[in-house]
């Protein structure tokens, strides 16, 4: 009786045998459970390939290639892993490998992928969709950040994609396989894809014979693929220019006759590939490049005319190659000073025809006004800049005044580092006297009574003060 209470109080009321234990309470089945119940972002759910044809692809090893992963980006190693480990297929593209080839280093690392947009944004955390005509991803890494694109298709194939009447693609987002994708890249020097994780390069144009012979080369008809993005011609300069490559005859011919269809590309496409080509580090060569293939005739509506002009050309390279200098040794250069030599002498033409009828000052801000709005209607300068420009060209008159307190001021400019080294080149181009810039070269390293026994006699005629007008009943009244 005793022992019947002891059991019915130690021992467990619903205890099961060994064969009736449920399943769920042993580790690995709370293991597999879990996995079971809880979904994991970035997976697929299903083996969706698009088939990427990797057998019709020439596939590069390393003992050829010789890349060196070092030199990779290590926030675009981490978006590759991640998206590999998810299932996907990812390679880095384009530009990257093509500098890699060329044993330089890669300024940006892309990313091409077979996940879609919204599936690469579920894999990485700090990622966003953006864009219209192309959706892309960018991940981010810290202060750096990782473009993903998805394989593109034809643009032809059902999907979200349009063109306009001149064959120009405005809106593409078919997705498609691997070697589709590499189809509609433009140059074969940049349909290439390295996999960090086999060390292997996958060509599908013979993009790397053509770097190691040095051509540059589109792929397809040259004629469709400058009708989808007459951009590519430009691009064609750019990157002949910057990376030595010739362009094959077979590229180059078309380029032309077709180069009007560029009035048709929007004016902001067309700045940021124009800065990108002035800032390349090579904007001697591109500009000649763009001469030579006539292309530049538009694209700076006065470019044209100030590269005809003896004095207006050799202010115009001598500003190309202080931005060449300075980019190649790795400073920074400043796209309103670049923009502002650019047009500085269409800006000096229309300030000399409005002096006829206005003050000085005035007449200037009338021709800087003009001058931006003629450029706007091609090429769309953004605000920031041109703002800066026309502070830089409103300082030039101010470098003339050497008398009184004006130079003083003048030196405490925000801008004024901006404007004095225009001056010099102004000065180095003969457009103004050597004297001019000199003397301001030497008062900004005076100090004190050096600087003030600098200054010249003011000759300017005086403002004669106003009175100021008697404030009504404040008459002294008349004495009594």
């Amino acid at each position: 009786m005793i022992r019947k209470l002891l059991d019915k109080i130690f021992k467990p009321r619903n205890k099961k045998t060994e064969h009736e234990k449920p399943t769920h309470h042993t580790p690995e089945a709370r293991k597999q459970q879990s996995k079971k119940s809880r979904p994991v972002l970035g997976i697929k759910k299903t083996a969706k390939k698009t088939g990427s044809n990797r057998d019709k692809a020439e596939i590069i090893p390393f003992h050829k290639h010789q890349i060196d992963r070092s030199l990779l980006s290590s926030a675009a190693l981490r978006t590759i892993d991640g998206l590999q480990k998810a299932g996907f297929e990812a390679y880095i593209v384009g530009g990257a490998v093509r500098d890699l080839l060329l044993n330089r280093n890669p300024k940006d690392f892309d990313v091409a992928t077979d996940a879609t947009p919204e599936e690469v944004n579920r894999i990485f955390r700090r990622s966003r969709i953006i864009g219209k005509r192309f959706r892309l991803v960018h991940v981010l890494f810290g202060d750096e950040t990782i473009e993903v694109s998805t394989f593109r298709g034809h643009h032809q194939s059902e999907g979200d994609a349009h063109t306009n009447e001149s064959g120009r693609i405005t809106r593409d987002n078919v997705f498609g396989s691997l070697e589709e994708d590499a189809t509609r890249r433009d140059f074969t020097a940049n349909a290439l894809y390295y996999d960090p994780s086999s060390q292997e390069v996958l060509d599908f144009h013979h993009g790397f014979a053509d770097i190691q012979a040095g051509v540059l080369r589109i792929i397809g008809q040259a004629e469709t693929r400058y009708a989808e993005d007459p951009v590519r011609m430009l691009r064609v300069v750019r990157l002949s220019a910057k990376l030595g490559l010739s362009i094959d005859p077979a590229t180059k011919a078309p380029i032309a006759k077709m180069a009007d269809l560029l009035e048709d590309v929007p004016p902001s496409r067309l700045f940021d590939e124009m800065l990108k080509l002035f800032l390349s580090g090579h904007a001697i060569e591109s500009v000649a490049a763009l001469r030579k293939q006539h292309l530049h005739h538009g694209l700076l509506p006065m470019l044209d005319v100030v590269l005809e002009q003896p004095m207006g050309e050799r202010f115009v390279m001598l500003a190309l190659k202080n931005t060449d200098d300075r980019i190649l040794s790795g400073k920074s250069a400043n796209p309103s000073f670049l923009f502002a030599t650019l047009l500085w002498h269409e800006v000096l033409a229309a300030w000399n025809n409005y002096k006829k009828n206005n003050p000085p000052i005035p007449a200037l801000h009338m021709a800087m006004n003009d001058v931006i709005a003629t450029q706007a209607e091609k090429l769309a300068i953004h605000n920031r800049y041109t703002s800066a420009m026309k502070e830089i060209w409103g300082l030039q008159p101010r470098f003339e005044q050497r008398a009184g307190k004006r130079p003083f001021g003048l030196l405490i400019n925000p801008r004024y580092r901006a404007g004095y080294d225009f001056l010099l080149l102004r000065s180095e181009s003969g457009e103004v006297p050597a004297e001019l810039a000199e003397w301001w070269t030497n008062f900004a390293e005076a100090e004190g009574e050096q600087r003030t026994a600098m200054l010249q006699p003011d000759t300017a005629p005086k403002k004669r003060k106003r009175r100021k007008p008697k404030k009504p009943g404040s008459s002294t009244p008349a004495a009594t």
